[in-house]
């Protein structure tokens, strides 16, 4: 795979990264679940190149950092460039204005917390360090400024390389710049998700922090894989979201019918052109779809020798937006 650097001086990484959320927490959650293919397609995607695996402490809560530290064990760690989170708390109200977040999950970004809970991840993780630690959310309750001075000291302690936000501003990017290096934005960015190309998505190219789009298939929406919201189980995550009820979700679809007529005049999948486009949004962006599926993590990695020519990125700069808020 074609490889970049995961910020201006971060580590080389393959261009496609991994999410692991959806190995354990928030999706089909009334299938078994099936360790064993999750551990094999972190390794098939290491093999692969896609060397970014990302989790966080509040997936699952814990069960997904403790499968990607089996995962990791017996030498794949040393190829793997390895992310986690912290800075959600599962079975919490979530702060007043936060409604970026999923139901029963709060925000604690004391430094107190964060000092605590590396520890803790890197039991998990089975590690020593991790490459990469994010603050998943900002808590409104804690002062920006201290609790990224305590991720700052998770470095100065060996226990992170870097360290990186999410879902955040261009004014909270600075203000962590203040107090250290920021390697790294994850926001989410798809065809249906564009918030970041404003401001936040071009801010981090010129001050050379990666940015990583979760969810660039639309939590699998634009790879065409649901037509109606009965295809999600009863308490699969989705099902909460606005974009994913009955009415939105049937006009939604005029947006993949799009995406999957480029698709066949390129003979590739709506997933591959999907995520060719976040790709083609600068070099520093680096996506990080989830799959626990074979099959789909071969394709999503064919994103990216898909190249999409000026006219096929002015369509799909068309696409109409989508119907119903995020969360």
């Amino acid at each position: 795979m074609r490889t970049t650097t995961l910020g201006a001086h971060g580590p080389s990484v393959g261009v496609v990264g991994l999410g692991c959320m959806g190995m354990t927490h928030a999706y089909d959650l009334d299938t078994p679940r099936d360790d064993a293919t999750s551990i094999a397609v972190i390794h098939q995607a290491i093999d692969l190149g896609v060397t970014l695996i990302d989790t966080a402490d509040v997936y699952g809560p814990y069960t997904n950092e403790e499968l990607v530290g089996r995962a990791l064990a017996g030498g794949w760690r040393d190829r793997a460039v390895l992310a986690t989170k912290v800075g959600l708390v599962s079975g919490q109200r979530p702060a007043a204005g936060t409604a970026n977040t999923s139901p029963g999950v709060g925000r604690d970004g004391r430094p107190g917390h964060i000092r605590a809970s590396i520890d803790a991840s890197l039991r998990r993780l089975g590690t020593d360090h991790v490459d990469l630690y994010q603050l998943h959310r900002v808590d409104p309750e804690v002062p920006l400024e201290e609790t990224w001075g305590a991720m700052a000291e998770v470095v100065a302690a060996g226990k992170a390389r870097a360290i990186g936000l999410s879902e955040v501003t261009v004014d909270e990017i600075r203000r962590a710049q203040s107090v250290h290096p920021v390697a790294s934005v994850q926001s989410e960015l798809s065809l249906w998700t564009r918030d970041p190309l404003a401001e936040v998505l071009p801010y981090c190219a010129g001050k050379g922090i990666a940015f990583l789009p979760f969810s660039p298939l639309g939590r699998g929406f634009l790879a065409g894989r649901f037509t109606s919201a009965d295809q999600l189980q009863d308490n699969d995550f989705r099902r909460g979201l606005p974009r994913f009820q009955q009415d939105t979700l049937r006009a939604n679809l005029a947006i993949v019918d799009r995406v999957r007529a480029i698709a066949d005049r390129l003979g590739a999948s709506p997933a591959r052109v999907a995520l060719a486009w976040v790709l083609a949004q600068g070099g520093h962006v680096i996506p990080i779809p989830g799959t626990k599926t074979p099959k789909y993590l071969v394709d999503n990695v064919g994103a990216a020798d898909l190249t999409l020519d000026a006219a096929d990125l002015a369509e799909l700069d068309t696409l109409p937006a989508p119907e119903g808020a995020r969360y």
